[in-house]
């Protein structure tokens, strides 16, 4: 029941992070084991499907920056992938929170094309939507497969010798000589030197597992994990391919809505649109059910038929997902020991993969740093 090569690096977790953690390892030449509880990007986990925002968007100028970072990253991938991955789509920002002349100024620093509309110049080229506040527009936005992207990444890992072993659930990682030794819940082990924990929405449930310092422990955030649902409705009128839906964020005083093109997720025929953070606390992804609530289906067709006209307010499909949120929406990205601990959540943390990637592997290899405020030890033991 036993692995008997040792690695240097067992990354647990094929979604996103992990996915790009275990190519950007075995990119540099480490032995890796990429341990995956089902498939790659499989639907309970949050990397899943066709479509995912990528945006430079941000209040934090911070996170513009490390988009900006991580774009060469995804140009790498997708030459190795043969492929786009992301879909230029541009994004709309609106609504009393969001806030839309704060976000025109971070661009603005950040020297990205953008546009700040009044609400009627918006609806007129947007006629689709109703906005009533002023209307970012920056053309940079675009889509991501976040599916594809994850073949890519596990792809070009195991053409760099990594090894990929599915239907694997990690059950514990304990202390075994020089390295860890991972089981699985039917029992098999394999031995690794060091081993990446990225295991999304299923973390929460796994850190009582994971032989780790209980300062470190301690320090780390309360992980809440939410069963989110988006809805998909269908266009009114089919965009001609030159004149697509844009992606938008609407963050009003009563609601946060994102909505982008719905992709192969449910035959292009119209928009994904979703609450944000409007899904039920888990207690980690073991819990998720995939039922949808019929008041929060009520909720998003009365949002649509008030706020996006050129839409049918009548979902003709809609799923479940899994947002992994901090309190301060930060990532983790820390290391005790031999155990890297890698969470980029939120619901933001798809379009930095390729980056994230390379800053795990620098942290758990010693060849480089992450920023501290994503290492929560350090903020533990500077206080």
């Amino acid at each position: 029941m036993a692995t008997t090569d040792t690695f240097d690096y067992a990354v647990v977790g094929a979604g996103l992070a992990g996915a790009a953690t275990a190519w950007r390892l075995a990119q540099r030449g480490h032995r890796v084991a990429i341990v995956e509880r089902d498939e790659p990007a499989n639907d309970a986990g949050s990397s899943h499907g066709s479509a995912r925002i990528f945006r430079y968007v941000y209040e934090d100028p911070f996170y513009t920056r490390m988009v900006q970072d991580s774009l060469a990253g995804w140009r790498e991938l997708e030459a190795a992938h043969g492929g786009p991955l992301i879909t230029p789509t541009g994004c709309l920002d609106h609504g009393e929170v969001r806030g839309p002349r704060r976000l025109a100024a971070v661009l603005d620093r950040a020297g990205l094309s953008h546009e700040l509309l009044s609400p009627d110049e918006a609806a007129g080229r947007w006629p689709q939507f109703t906005f009533t506040t002023e209307v970012l527009w920056h053309p940079g936005a675009g889509v991501i497969d976040a599916q594809e992207s994850v073949h890519a990444m596990v792809a070009a890992a195991v053409g760099h010798s990594a090894t990929l072993l599915t239907g694997w659930p990690v059950a514990s990682v304990a202390k075994s000589g020089a390295g860890y030794t991972l089981t699985g819940s039917d029992g098999r082990s394999l031995a690794a030197r060091n081993v990446v924990v990225a295991a999304g929405g299923w973390l929460p449930g796994l850190l009582g597992g994971l032989d780790l310092p209980a300062g470190f422990l301690a320090s780390l955030p309360r992980f809440h994990v939410r069963q989110e649902t988006a809805f998909h409705f269908p266009y009114r009128e089919r965009p001609a391919p030159d004149a697509g839906w844009p992606t938008f964020i609407h963050k009003a005083d009563w609601i946060q809505v994102y909505g982008l093109p719905g992709g192969r997720d449910a035959g292009h025929r119209g928009q994904k649109v979703a609450e944000y953070n409007g899904g039920r606390v888990l207690p980690d992804a073991s819990a998720q059910d995939g039922l949808i609530d019929p008041a929060h289906r009520a909720r998003m067709v009365g949002y649509v038929r008030r706020h996006l006209p050129g839409l049918v307010p009548e979902p003709y499909a809609e799923t479940t997902c899994l947002f992994t949120n901090t309190p301060n929406d930060d990532f983790v990205i820390d290391r005790a020991d031999g155990i890297t601990v890698l969470s980029p959540c939120s619901g933001h943390g798809a379009k930095f993969a390729p980056l994230l990637g390379e800053l795990a592997a620098d942290l758990a290899s010693g060849a480089g740093t992450v920023p501290d405020r994503f290492r929560t030890s350090l903020k533990a033991a500077a206080r």
